[in-house]
């Protein structure tokens, strides 16, 4: 069957929406109508080779909609069923798994190098992150689909799959934000306003959120800052000056570039938490010396999709979106960041009745 779709056909080229033949599911598969797609970070990260994935491909990694058809052996959805996708299905057999460390799963990618549909003239395709969300339709693993929570839109849910678990994970996994601790993020994209939000959820006190754009400080303050900082070189020093020169208790850096991953440890107190959400190039390079390390007593840490278990915290995420915690809408930016998704890639989910959200 056609459907359209946005392909990358090699690193740094722009997509193009074009149709693919999208085969029916087999044996272990679902057939998903997307409702929504989210334009994360990461897919510029995967169109421009900062990470690889196989190309040609569909990428898209942060989606949600309605399962279409099943196959052979897929006894726990069915059509109808609104279901949110997860880029990062974990094998529950690998050394990570085995530790309880889902999110470092060896084996969660290794869809990506499947060929799961075709281009009209029988060039192999490739799901990008196992997913293949920019798409009107796509073929995934049984394992790579979540129950969409009661109560929560489909046109909101798709955001569930990648920002808001990062960010929330982020502050709730990966740095462990106590009720009353201070707390910096820098970068104000969708992850970022996530981060915020489960910083508030947390019971942080002080909030500051650090960004390049002054248009963000309102888009920060309604998701939970009570601080705005603009970033510069004096931005640590600004940090401490709101926190009684202590630094704050725990940083996240939501960016993925040297000269920010740099300014949140120096804004951490001594003994502080700096936790790296930010995916970044092989040359960002983050240089520290010796004494520093030892003197300053903090604890730098990466976190991989918000060190989160999908299948666990989804439903925990939806009990905070029901109660009026987490707003998802508040994630949604109108920039359209990714050179190659112009409004056609809009267009070509709204005419099917979804929505293409920018959280960049």
């Amino acid at each position: 069957m056609a459907v359209r779709a946005a392909v990358l056909p090699a690193v740094g080229a722009p997509l193009e929406i074009t149709e693919i033949e999208l085969p029916d599911p087999g044996p272990g598969q679902v057939r998903i109508r997307l409702a929504a797609a989210g334009v994360c970070h990461s897919d510029l990260s995967l169109s421009n080779g900062t990470m690889r994935v196989p190309v040609p491909a569909v990428l898209g990694h942060e989606g949600a909609g309605t399962v279409v058809a099943v196959g052979e052996g897929v006894e726990h959805l069915a059509p109808g069923d609104g279901v949110v996708l997860n880029w990062a299905p974990s094998c529950g057999t690998c050394h990570a798994c085995s530790l309880g460390e889902v999110w470092l799963c060896a084996n969660a990618l290794n869809g990506s190098a499947d060929v799961y549909a075709r281009t009209a003239d029988g060039t192999d395709l490739h799901p990008g992150l196992n997913v293949a969300a920019f798409a009107e339709e796509t073929v995934v693993s049984a394992s790579c689909v979540l129950p969409l929570p009661d109560g929560i839109p489909l046109t909101d849910a798709a955001l569930l799959g990648c920002a808001v678990l990062t960010g929330y994970g982020a502050v709730h996994h990966a740095a462990r934000v106590r009720a009353g601790e201070s707390v910096a993020v820098f970068g104000v994209g969708g992850v970022g306003l996530a981060t915020l939000q489960a910083a508030r959820i947390a019971g942080a006190s002080t909030i500051v959120a650090v960004d390049v754009s002054p248009e963000k400080e309102e888009l920060a303050r309604a998701a939970g800052a009570t601080e705005y900082v603009l970033a510069s070189e004096n931005t640590a020093r600004e940090i401490r000056a709101l926190t009684g020169k202590q630094g704050v208790d725990v940083a996240v850096e939501c960016v993925g570039r040297a000269v920010s991953i740099r300014a949140a440890w120096d804004s951490t107190r001594r003994g502080g938490r700096t936790t790296v959400v930010g995916i970044g190039g092989k040359d960002q390079q983050v240089t520290f010396n010796a004494l520093e390390i030892f003197h300053w007593g903090r604890t730098l840490t990466g976190c991989v999709y918000g060190n989160s278990d999908p299948a666990a915290d989804l439903p925990v995420l939806a009990d905070h979106v029901r109660a009026g915690r987490l707003d998802l809408g508040a994630l949604v930016t109108e920039r359209i960041a990714l050179d190659g998704i112009p409004a056609a890639f809009e267009n070509m989910l709204a005419g099917k009745g979804g929505r293409a959200l920018v959280v960049f």
